[in-house]
């Protein structure tokens, strides 16, 4: 029978646990910031180098070595805005070492059929629209970009909000916790390349705010009418009512965490 775990057992498992949460962490920023050719790239040129020393190629290896010594400001130069990214999200995060990816809070039927019902509106008459619900990580410093609203969510005061003539009409509104925190807000634009040049400012603020945050982010186009949603780095278009409906009540419908094995299990299982 064996016997209770040990000390350096323990520490052991913890040491595996975080090199697998970091590990997860590196690989889903890489996935997400779309830079695998240059990481793959980088592979490259290690494994050119691991080749020279073994054929002894001389020339070649000191070549590489010289590459090797500066590849580290090199990454620094090529993933600024992407470190800067990386960082910004670890730093917002509501709760220290949230290393696990989670669901948006539960908004309750109520406020998610009031904000179907205005998406709807936005769309049908054609009103420019872009609304932010705030997940695991805090979105404090765009909420004090706007002007504080704090009221229970209704069609009429989103309405009211993107109204032509309202003042917050071109910034954003966040949601969190059932509640229209701000409006007006400003958002950060995504760098990463719009091939749809039809997209205008606010779905790159939408893609951009996703980039660095996990919220769900809902834009009206003012040109078409078309609903699109943007998270974790990806826009979604064309979305009708119904969509959006199954859309918004699949996120709420759980309120607990996903850990990162639950994540890569339902990766695994979706190949």
């Amino acid at each position: 029978m064996a016997g209770p775990l040990t000390w350096h057992q323990l520490a052991l498992g913890l040491d595996l646990a975080i090199v697998f949460l970091i590990t997860y962490r590196v690989l889903s920023w890489i996935s997400s910031t779309h830079s695998e050719s240059l990481v793959r790239g980088f592979l490259a040129v290690f494994a050119l180098f691991a080749a020279s020393k073994v054929l002894h190629f001389t020339t070649l290896g000191w070549l590489m070595g010289w590459f090797a010594q500066g590849l580290m400001v090199l990454v620094i130069v090529i993933f600024q805005p992407e470190l800067r990214r990386f960082l910004e999200r670890i730093g917002s995060s509501r709760w220290v070492g949230n290393w696990s990816s989670q669901r948006p809070r539960y908004q309750g039927i109520a406020a998610i059929k009031q904000l179907l019902k205005a998406t709807e509106r936005f769309s049908q008459e054609r009103v420019g629209a872009l609304i932010v619900i705030e997940s695991g990580i805090h979105l404090g410093q765009y909420v004090d970009s706007g002007i504080p609203i704090h009221a229970t969510i209704t069609s009429e005061l989103l309405c009211s909000l993107f109204w032509g003539k309202s003042p917050t009409h071109d910034g954003a509104v966040i949601i969190r916790d059932q509640t229209i925190v701000a409006a007006g807000c400003l958002l950060p634009l995504s760098n990463s390349l719009i091939h749809d040049r039809r997209l205008g400012t606010r779905h790159r603020a939408a893609l951009g705010l996703s980039e660095v945050s996990d919220a769900i982010v809902i834009v009206v186009s003012e040109e078409t009418g078309i609903i699109s949603i943007a998270e974790t780095g990806n826009l979604t278009r064309y979305l009708t009512k119904q969509a959006l409906e199954t859309r918004l009540f699949n996120l709420y419908k759980e309120d607990e965490p996903i850990s990162p094995w639950t994540t890569v299990w339902r990766k695994f299982k979706s190949r």
